[in-house]
This record gives structure tokens, C-alpha cells and sequence, in this order.
């Protein structure tokens, strides 16, 4: 540069840095975060959760060695925090707990780790769908979540696998015998001395978990051809699908048809919502590609779960059956959702709601009730009952899972699912009042 900065400055009056200037800050981590900042209320939703479970597994006792380990509380709020900014890498959320003040309040200044971070992510499904239940359950039996009216829809959500790590059985196979020869390679080898035992013990660890992943893979391949030739049972050869594929990458990921029409790896997210509260209230995670068969497992475990029946249950055509909407009939739940071929009998002149000859009564119930201006106008709540908890989830991150298995996929689903419940709590307010669901929570 040819001008100095002064020269460049010239006459004019600028405030310039002092970076080399001593100060004393006598401030706590208490006073650095705004008094009226939500991560606050988090820590409180955090502290009033039963997490004994997590307590009961620590080795580390009072009057006993050992290093004490991170209070899960922190982890906990750590994570369910982070995923409400739509943080979803362990290993950036880390980074974070060192230079952000608010990341460093939940920390509270202990240090966490990345591989903590991650683990804690997975290892804790069971608990994270038990509070996803305990705090609908409290708010259920004091009246202020009906569960009178459920709405049901599942998203595909892209895996963790490339597409080109599906493979047919016979380079499957070629695949076992290889990561097991490099296997037993790897334990006939002596000491390596450009390695270091621990480079070497990674390496070990790194040869398992494939060979592991890829029996997985032989193992479900066996259960997938049952199902090919049973979908190909009486097909000619010309209008036979393709030899099942599987992922040495993600064993339970599949292809499937994503929003885009392309198929990639991707796993079947479903979530069933209150359409009074636009709360999710029951998760799950599955291999299949349609959202056809997966009604009635939701339906069960929702009235399983909270001891109810709902009212309505709202759903698009995708999940109808007559086997799914008979159950729910049968059981007293008035099932919404588009009727089959309804559009295109109502453009032919047709009458979709007629009664059918042979068909099943409760089924004709449900045809003719669709029918009705009153059916139509509680059907048009499902989009915002079921598709604004799925939007809102996938602007948070939940676009594409960053870890393998369908279980694994379920935990992370559940940590979204909490925190847009836990926006939701702090945003309701119950009805004649200006208190909210979530400090009604906080109050029980």
C-alpha cells in the first residue's frame, strides 16, 4: 500500500481500537446473560426434570475415588439450547462453550468435549421420549392440552449414507469377506512403529465398527429379499422391480422419494400433534419409504401413552387404509382425510361419498362424514397442525440426521421435538390469563 493509515485517515475524527488497554471486568456469568433472555427459563424447565436415571449410571460416589463426571443437567441444557439455535454439530457446539457467553451460562464453567457432547446426543432416547411425555401428560391432566383433536404426518428426512454406499447381496457379501479379512490382518500384524498404540487402537476400533455395519447390512438384506418377492409374486420380468439394495454406511437408511422427487437415503420421520395447542405429542422414526402402515402404530401409542382416546384424528392420504381407519372407528376416534380417487370421481360427475356395496360400515361412516361442510372445515386444520411442527424442525436442522441407525435417528428427532414444545410452552398462554403453559409446567 502506497498511503500509511493516518495518511489515509486524513483530517477525519474516527474512534480507532485499543486493543493493548488493561481492564478489570468484576462481572459473573449471572450477570453477563440479559435477565430476560429464554435460555434462562430453559436451565429452570432443566432443573425441575426428573433425570434420576442419569444419576443412577454415574460410577463416581461421594467418599469414593474417581473423577467426577459433567452434571448431565449441563448436557442436557446444552443440547436441547443448541438445538433451539438450530445447532446440531457436537463438534461446533463445543467450540461455542468456549467464546459464547450464553453457551458458557448453561456450561456454568465446566469443561465439555465434543465426543461427551455427541454421546449424549444418542445415549439417551428412553429418557428424552419419557419428558417429551411427563411435561404433555402434566399439562393434559390439568386441562390445558385437550389431545381431543391429533393431527399425524411424516417427512423424509435425508440419512446419514451417500447413495452410493447401497449395494446388492453379492457385493455385500464380497464386502463381509473383505473388512473381515482386514480384520484378522490387523490382529496378526505386530506393533506398528510409525503408530502409536493409540493410532493403532483407533485403527482397530474404526475395522470393527464396519464389519459390525456391514453384518448388519448382510442381516437385513435377508428380511428385505423376503419382501421383494412377495411385492414381485406373479409380475412378469419386464414389470419387476429392482434387486434390493442395502447401505454398508447406514444399514436401516433406504431410498426413498424425498420433497424434490429425488431419491436419496433418508429415514421416515412422523410426528402426531395436538391441533389445539400445535404441540407434538408422540415421535417416531421408521426405515419405510410411505407413510402407508404407520396410522395405526401412532394411534395406539398416543392413547397408550396419555390414557385417552382423541376425538379426531387428522391425517392426509397417505396414511389412510381401510384396515387403519376401521380400527380407529372401531375404537371410537372419527378419522379426516381424503377419501380415495375423491377429486378425480368428483371431476367425472361422481358421488365419492356415496355408500359402497360390501364395504365396510365403519368405513361408509367415514366416506359419508367427509362429505359434510363440517368434516371439510376440521380437515383444513391438519396443515397447520401437522405441518408447521415439521417446517419448524427442519428450519432448526432437520434436514439430514448426523448420525447412523434408526434409533440413533429417533434421539435426535425427539431433542427437535422438545425444543419446538419448549418455544411452544413459552409462547401459549392459557386462556383468561397471562400465565404461560410453560410456567404452569414450572408450577406442578
Amino acid at each position: 500500500m502506497s498511503k500509511s493509515q493516518k495518511q489515509q485517515r486524513g483530517d477525519a475524527r474516527v474512534q480507532l481500537p485499543v486493543r493493548n488497554q488493561v481492564e478489570i471486568r468484576m462481572m459473573s456469568l449471572e450477570q453477563m446473560v440479559p435477565e430476560n433472555h429464554f435460555v434462562r427459563t430453559l436451565v429452570r424447565f432443566v432443573e425441575s426434570l426428573d433425570l434420576s436415571d442419569l444419576y443412577e449410571a454415574i460410577r463416581s460416589k461421594d467418599g469414593q475415588p474417581g473423577r467426577a463426571p459433567i452434571d448431565p443437567r449441563i448436557l442436557f441444557s446444552l443440547w436441547l439450547f443448541a438445538t433451539l439455535e438450530g445447532e446440531i454439530s457436537g463438534r461446533r457446539i463445543a467450540r461455542l462453550t468456549e467464546r459464547d457467553t450464553i453457551y458458557m451460562y448453561v456450561c456454568g464453567g465446566v469443561s465439555v468435549n465434543y465426543h461427551t457432547i455427541c454421546d449424549f446426543r444418542v445415549d439417551h432416547a428412553d429418557l428424552l421420549e419419557r419428558v417429551l411425555t411427563d411435561s404433555i401428560a402434566v399439562l393434559h391432566s390439568n386441562g390445558l392440552i385437550k389431545l381431543e383433536t391429533i393431527a399425524q404426518d411424516g417427512m423424509r428426512v435425508r440419512a446419514s449414507a451417500g447413495t452410493g454406499s447401497f449395494r446388492r447381496e453379492p457385493s455385500l457379501k464380497e464386502a463381509q469377506q473383505k473388512a473381515k479379512d482386514y480384520l484378522k490382518q490387523l490382529d496378526d500384524q505386530t506393533d506398528d512403529e510409525d503408530q502409536t498404540p493409540g493410532q493403532q487402537a483407533a485403527r482397530q476400533r474404526v475395522a470393527e465398527e464396519k464389519f459390525e455395519r456391514i453384518n448388519n447390512a448382510c442381516a437385513q438384506m435377508d428380511g428385505l429379499k423376503v419382501r421383494h418377492e412377495k411385492r414381485n409374486r406373479g409380475k412378469s420380468a419386464k414389470n419387476r422391480t429392482s434387486q434390493p439394495r442395502v447401505s454398508t454406511t447406514d444399514p436401516d437408511a433406504r431410498r426413498m422419494k424425498m420433497g424434490d422427487h429425488g431419491f436419496r437415503p433418508a429415514f421416515n420421520v412422523q410426528f402426531a400433534s395436538d391441533a389445539d395447542a400445535l404441540v407434538i405429542v408422540d415421535v417416531d422414526v421408521t426405515s419405510e419409504g410411505t407413510d402407508s402402515g404407520q396410522l395405526e402404530p401412532m394411534y395406539e401409542s398416543v392413547c397408550d401413552r396419555y390414557d385417552t382416546t382423541p376425538k379426531n384424528y387428522l391425517a392426509d392420504g397417505g396414511f389412510r387404509s381401510k384396515q387403519g381407519v376401521t380400527e380407529l372407528e372401531s375404537n371410537g376416534t372419527k378419522f379426516f382425510g381424503p377419501l380415495p380417487n375423491e377429486k378425480k370421481q368428483l371431476t367425472a360427475g361422481e358421488d365419492p361419498y356415496a355408500t359402497r356395496s360390501g364395504e365396510n360400515p365403519l368405513f361408509t361412516a367415514y366416506r359419508a362424514r367427509m362429505g359434510t361442510d363440517e368434516a371439510k372445515e376440521l380437515y383444513r386444520r391438519r396443515a397447520a397442525a401437522a405441518e408447521f411442527p415439521n417446517a419448524n424442525c427442519r428450519n432448526h436442522g432437520l434436514h439430514q440426521f448426523r448420525v447412523r441407525g434408526v434409533l440413533k435417528a429417533k434421539a435426535q428427532s425427539l431433542w427437535h421435538a422438545l425444543a419446538y414444545n419448549f418455544r411452544r410452552f413459552c409462547n401459549l398462554k392459557i386462556e383468561e390469563s397471562e400465565t404461560t403453559l410453560m410456567e404452569a409446567l414450572l408450577m406442578t
